[in-house]
């Protein structure tokens, strides 16, 4: 049976499916709408991502898409073990500018089930890093957004030093949560 586990702050849901093993290996059924939707979690996944990291330390975020095109994301590791965060952003949120953070690993199949009117980012725990997720919105470049991996008003613990990450000139450039402008989701 898959386990829903929320996070510190509740919509953000660690799920880890089952795995049925014997000799030969395992199966897992890694997603399914009807198990999903038993749990009151209603998302129509409209694309499928893969992402691959070279390097330990690689952070990659944290990004969002607002309104009209706000995305809900079910991230897994196929390969390797990340920390995955989320930022809530959800104006008038008790939790907002909050983050949580789930260890995710190939090796234990959890799943990351990031709601839409969060940012959401993870860094790499070992080198050769694959990730899935499916995301319930179209990309929509002019929708796109993001917060600065490192904001010092946010907190987050990624497990590394500032300069053991690696990033992209991208996100190196996003701004912090003081100077982002307000969001729609």
């Amino acid at each position: 049976m898959t386990t829903f586990t929320p996070l510190a702050i509740p919509d953000v849901l660690l799920i880890t499916p089952r795995r049925h093993g014997d000799a030969r290996g395992w199966f897992s059924e890694t997603w399914s709408r009807k198990t999903l939707t038993a749990k009151g979690l209603d998302h129509d996944f409209v694309q499928d991502n893969q992402a691959f990291n070279l390097k330990a330390g690689t952070v990659r975020g944290l990004h969002f898409q607002t309104a009209p095109h706000a995305q809900a994301k079910l991230v897994r590791v196929l390969a390797g073990a990340i920390l995955d965060v989320a930022v809530d952003l959800r104006p008038g949120s008790p939790s907002f500018g909050k983050w949580v953070g789930a260890r995710l690993t190939a090796d234990g199949g959890e799943q990351i089930l990031v709601p839409r009117g969060f940012a959401h980012g993870y860094v790499t725990l070992g080198p050769d890093c694959v990730l899935s997720y499916k995301v319930d919105g179209d990309y929509a470049p002019r929708c796109e957004g993001g917060l600065i991996w490192n904001d010092p008003d946010i907190g987050i613990d990624w497990g590394i030093t500032p300069d053991a990450a690696i990033l992209s000139d991208k996100d190196l450039a996003l701004p912090r949560l003081k100077d982002l402008a307000p969001v729609k989701f």
